[in-house]
């Protein structure tokens, strides 16, 4: 497997680092780009103009407001949430999109057993620190289990031939599958790579911008002293 090295400042694409530096951007999402370095990975992800791109489970959109200004008018960004989601994430979009702001982002609200994604739409799919919740199980937030093999194979069918599939999440101990994402929110990213090449994703390379190997990975996802500044590992997927 290909491990990407660190981007220089350089290598980054001049319509990401415009859509980055974008001085419509809130403080908010500012204050968020220290964490995340969304130009680098979506330089590393190769995210190019022109794209078809849907961040998924996205909550507040702050990927797809990035997405959208990166791709440009000849491309398109839509914002991918389950109705958990969208009432979670409710307030951030109200405030993302209120008085007609980014009209020219997409929404979409489905049922996580239908989305309603389509088929061959897309060719660039993010699911970032968000892939471990198909795993989590909480009925009384309104989140039942749900059918991972369905919820993937939904984003096969949406990504079209070559197109790629990113994936973000905070790192859990090795061989632990996926029973950290019910307490930890985390997930073994051996398991997360096993999980989409099995559903007929192969793994084109990972990146380890967004590595802390001060995590031990026994914390909480939400617990202060990590809050923010988990293990993350990065896997970019393609479709064949």
């Amino acid at each position: 497997m290909l491990v990407a090295p660190s981007l220089q400042a350089a290598e980054i694409p001049d319509y990401i680092a415009k859509a980055v530096a974008a001085p419509e951007r809130s403080a908010k999402d500012r204050e968020r780009d220290a964490r995340d370095k969304p130009a680098e990975l979506l330089a590393f992800a190769g995210l190019k103009s022109g794209m078809t791109a849907a961040d998924v489970f996205g909550g507040g959109g702050y990927w797809s407001e990035i997405l959208s200004r990166a791709v440009g008018p000849t491309g398109s960004a839509t914002l991918v949430n389950n109705e958990g989601y969208a009432n979670f994430a409710k307030d951030d979009i109200k405030a993302r999109f209120a008085d007609g702001r980014l009209k020219e982002v997409k929404q979409l609200v489905g049922k996580t057993s239908d989305l309603g994604m389509g088929r061959d739409k897309y060719d660039f799919i993010m699911i970032f620190m968000s892939y471990h919740d198909i795993y989590w199980v909480d009925e009384k937030e309104g989140w039942p289990k749900i059918d991972a093999d369905n919820f993937i194979k939904q984003l096969h069918a949406a990504l079209k031939t070559g197109g790629k599939l990113l994936v973000v999440d905070h790192a859990a101990k090795a061989d632990t599958g996926s029973s950290a994402a019910q307490d930890l929110h985390r997930i073994d990213e051996e398991f997360a790579k096993n999980d989409f090449t099995r559903h007929g994703f192969t793994l084109e390379k990972s990146w380890d911008g967004l590595r802390n190997p001060s995590d031990d990975h026994t914390k909480q996802v939400f617990d202060p002293a990590i809050r923010g500044k988990t293990d993350r590992f990065t896997q970019l997927f393609v479709k064949h």
